[in-house]
């Protein structure tokens, strides 16, 4: 009985034997044959966004046997190969994929070797081309609305704008330089200003910004057009050297005794409150209200500001009003007259502002006039009260007149 055990033990082994050596190549027959080998794969797949395309980006594959990369997409109807020149995995390769329609792509990426195996697809999915649609979203840099440009008196402009967005370059500003020639300043995304030292007045300024979809992308985009910037006024003080007195009916006069002083006095320069003597006083011939007149020699169409600084003490003018003509016809009226500005008004003279201060009349105080003034040579201004509660005299250190050109 044990030999016959035996017997069938061997047996098994030997049908065991044969059975392994008959079937362990049989899945070569649907290979024609052959194993099938996988080149290397690449690392680090990763895109950058473009304007219609896109560049593709990894770390070639250490594989010495890949000589070639196949990119498919759109289910691998399209394709574009690149060269394998490196396996150092060290290295990038970049592959820029053109003529893309603005979509969400997804590419897939696969290592090929001199016999043409080829690796396993590796994918990259959410990878998002750029184009009109999103030029269409884009909007050039807000301006500073609060204070959109300081023009100095020496001509240099400043423009302000806002804060930029997280995805703008830069803004490109073109304007006229004062040699008649087109010229541009750049404005980076982290910069608010921007100074113009040669700005020809009176000539428009457009800007244009561009901007990136995301961080690293390859192309930039501009806005479809430039917008106008607010119009750029410079403001000019009004020519003193032109000024002359005037004595119109009902104007208050300057002392005229021993201490004389003149109302020309009040266009001399002078940038602070001065003394007696080196100031406007009146006499106490008239009584308040009271006009003081003079000619600016020029008309002037858009007087814009006026500035008025009282002496160092007394009789500095807290209540006032500016007038202004292209014609020295006024009312035989005196300024305490009830009827005086009503007849002012059909002498064709204009109220370019109303000031009532609330200080003793001496520090420089800026007053804007009235928007759209005529035009104006001829100037009154009527002192209606002044910080001492004197009825007669006032005072005044200087006038000073800005133009908006």
């Amino acid at each position: 009985m044990k030999y016959k055990n035996y017997i069938k033990i061997s047996v098994l082994l030997i049908i065991v034997v044969f059975s392994c050596k008959r079937y362990d190549n049989d899945y070569l027959k649907y290979f024609d044959g052959k194993e099938s080998v996988y080149p290397g794969l690449v690392k680090n797949l990763s895109y950058r966004a473009g304007n219609l395309r896109t560049v593709l980006t990894w770390n070639p594959s250490p594989d010495p046997s890949v000589i070639k990369y196949v990119v498919t997409w759109n289910n691998g109807q399209d394709s574009i190969v690149t060269q394998a020149n490196s396996h150092n995995y060290e290295d990038t390769v970049s592959v820029i994929v053109p003529n893309l329609s603005e979509y969400v792509y997804s590419f897939v990426v696969r290592s090929y070797d001199d016999k043409g195996n080829r690796s396993i697809g590796q994918e990259i999915n959410n990878v998002r081309v750029y184009g009109n649609v999103y030029r269409n979203t884009l909007l050039n840099r807000n301006i500073n609305t609060t204070n959109p440009y300081v023009y100095g008196d020496d001509g240099t402009l400043t423009l302000n704008f806002a804060k930029a967005d997280s995805s703008n370059i830069s803004t490109i500003i073109t304007y006229t330089n004062t040699s008649d020639a087109p010229e541009e300043k750049i404005l980076l995304r982290d910069e608010e200003m921007v100074t113009i030292s040669n700005y020809k007045a009176g000539t428009p300024i457009n800007y244009r910004s561009s901007y990136k979809p995301e961080g690293n992308a390859i192309d930039t985009f501009k806005t479809i057009s430039p917008d106008n910037f607010p119009t750029i006024y410079r403001y000019v003080i009004a020519d003193k050297s032109k000024f002359s007195t005037l004595s119109l009916y009902g104007d208050g006069q300057a002392w005229d005794g021993s201490y004389q002083t003149s109302l020309s006095q009040i266009w001399d320069g002078a940038t602070s409150p001065q003394g007696w003597q080196d100031c406007f006083h009146s006499n106490d011939a008239k009584t308040l209200p009271y006009p003081l007149s003079f000619d600016m020699g020029v008309t002037y169409n858009h007087l814009s500001h006026v500035e008025m600084i009282g002496r160092d003490c007394c009789h500095n003018p807290t209540e006032y009003e500016i007038w202004g003509s292209n014609t020295q016809a006024v009312p035989n009226l005196e300024g305490n007259d009830p009827n005086w500005r009503t007849q002012m008004m059909a002498s064709g003279w204009t109220m370019l502002q109303s000031v009532n201060r609330a200080d003793d009349g001496k520090a420089p105080l800026k007053s804007v006039l009235i928007e759209n003034p005529p035009a104006v040579r001829y100037i009154r201004i009527l002192i209606k009260k002044v910080a001492s509660g004197e009825s007669k005299y006032s005072n005044l250190t200087q006038v000073t007149f800005w133009n908006r050109e």
